[in-house]
């Protein structure tokens, strides 16, 4: 069996925590475990590391590298050069599989951010499904809902038969009262968006159904590079996988859950799988209560204290706070698109990033420069890299700085500093026992994140 991890998305509704840079698939939102590392670490319980690729947008690709290099070595990741949506991701990697091991193998695609415990009941779920799958059918896999939730599609099913289900249709997220007659009907399942499938039974529905992705992929040649070229991804529709295929085959069947599961996909999701104190709440950090209950209260670093709330959410990060009545918490998703709208950096980035090297903290920004506080820690050493859109300034503030530019050391101590020039090679290293910090100033005429050409990368980010 193969596993396809689907590593791409914003996390939209878990802002301010999760942002554009820093989804929430990247964070540890439920043991000492990214959310992404624990799928990876659960697929394989029943596949080889070796037949489990992820895939996600380049922006977040050298971030899953090294949280995948940390619970498994080394491990393909394919990198999406341009957000087209779930379908043109799947296609992808499935043809990946084709090219480089073997079209007649069941492969399972799964999310990065779901939440799930119970993962002896989740292998034997896949078990129940692997038989139709090898079949020829594309197994989907349902949550039976246990309360009238409007934030998830669902999928009504027909007859069952040694726990597969036929499929009688999809469904869009519905209203509440829609949402009640599902729940009651019992026949309605929450679409978790897992499926399984054979790599030949896809790769035909692709053909099929959607054959301006497949006629791109034949332009993919994996034994070449693992590379996505560009122009591939953009001739393809941006569609998700429901869409394009799912709800277009006829060879779905639905197979019932048998673990826990959370999407994690609001405040309200990781409120409800989170332990509790005595009355109701959950508090993350240094928060201070009185007379408030069944409410969830995060703070990173500054006090927050709350007095007679309830059914609230109250999440303070170092520059964002976000409240708001608990029923409303799929609503979150609003405000990041207003701070994305607005081009806000607080839909984008936290302004404190840590790094496999330590962490930087985002001083002050406008038009053509960055100033940055920088944290190496001891022996740890940033990536020889060098930028065509910007230079840099350093100036060390605590410690001792080696400052490899352009093939030759400088070594720093605090009050020194050093100019990096556009197309510089060069990297900021800490050899000492100590933390290095010191302040960077960038001036171009592009400052971001992704303006970086990586030469070597003890983090395996190259």
């Amino acid at each position: 069996m193969y596993g396809i991890i689907l590593a791409g998305g914003s996390g939209s509704r878990l802002w301010p925590l999760s942002r554009e840079l820093c989804p929430k698939q990247l964070l540890k939102l439920d043991g000492e475990n990214s959310l992404l590392q624990s799928t990876f670490k659960r697929l394989c319980r029943f596949i080889d590391p070796e037949n489990i690729i992820s895939i996600t947008n380049i922006k977040h690709a050298n971030d899953v590298k090294f949280q995948l290099s940390k619970v498994c070595g080394n491990s393909v990741v394919l990198s999406e050069p341009i957000a087209k949506n779930t379908a043109p991701a799947i296609a992808a990697s499935i043809e990946y599989f084709k090219q480089m091991k073997d079209e007649n193998e069941v492969v399972i695609i799964v999310p990065s951010d779901h939440l799930i415990k119970d993962l002896e009941k989740f292998e034997n779920t896949v078990k129940t499904g692997l038989k139709a799958a090898e079949e020829g059918k594309i197994v989907t896999f349902g949550i039976q809902p246990t309360y009238p939730e409007t934030g998830y599609g669902y999928i009504k099913t027909k007859s069952e038969n040694d726990g597969i289900f036929d499929v009688d249709c999809f469904v869009e997220k519905p209203d509440l009262k829609t949402a009640q007659k599902y729940l009651l009907e019992g026949n309605y399942f929450w679409n978790s968006g897992i499926f399984m499938a054979k790599v030949s039974t896809l790769l035909k529905e692709f053909a099929h159904y959607q054959k301006e992705i497949f006629e791109n992929l034949s332009k993919l040649n994996y034994k070449e590079s693992i590379t996505i070229k560009y122009g591939v991804f953009e001739d393809m529709p941006s569609i998700s996988f429901d869409y394009a295929i799912m709800e277009k085959s006829n060879k779905i069947v639905l197979c019932k859950l048998q673990s826990d599961w959370s999407d994690l996909g609001s405040w309200q999701s990781l409120y409800d799988v989170t332990e509790k104190d005595s009355n109701g709440n959950v508090l993350e950090g240094n928060a201070i209560v009185e007379d408030v209950k069944n409410s969830f209260i995060y703070t990173d670093k500054k006090i927050v204290a709350a007095i007679g709330l309830e059914n609230v959410i109250l999440v303070n990060t170092e520059d964002a706070v976000l409240a708001c009545k608990a029923d409303y918490s799929q609503q979150v998703k609003n405000v990041f698109e207003k701070l994305k709208k607005d081009d806000d950096k607080a839909h984008l980035i936290h302004k404190t990033v840590f790094r496999p090297w330590g962490w930087y903290t985002c001083l002050a920004v406008g038009e053509g420069y960055l100033t940055k506080v920088i944290c190496v820690s001891p022996k740890q050493k940033l990536s020889i890299q060098s930028h065509n859109h910007r230079s840099e300034h350093w100036v060390v503030l605590e410690g001792h700085a080696k400052v490899v530019l352009n093939d030759k050391d400088y070594l720093l101590e605090a009050g020194q500093s050093i100019d990096i020039p556009v197309q510089a090679k060069h990297s900021l290293q800490n050899p000492y026992e100590e933390e290095l910090k010191i302040i960077e100033v960038q001036k171009g005429d592009y400052i971001s994140e992704d303006d970086i050409i990586r030469y070597e990368d003890i983090y395996g980010r190259v």
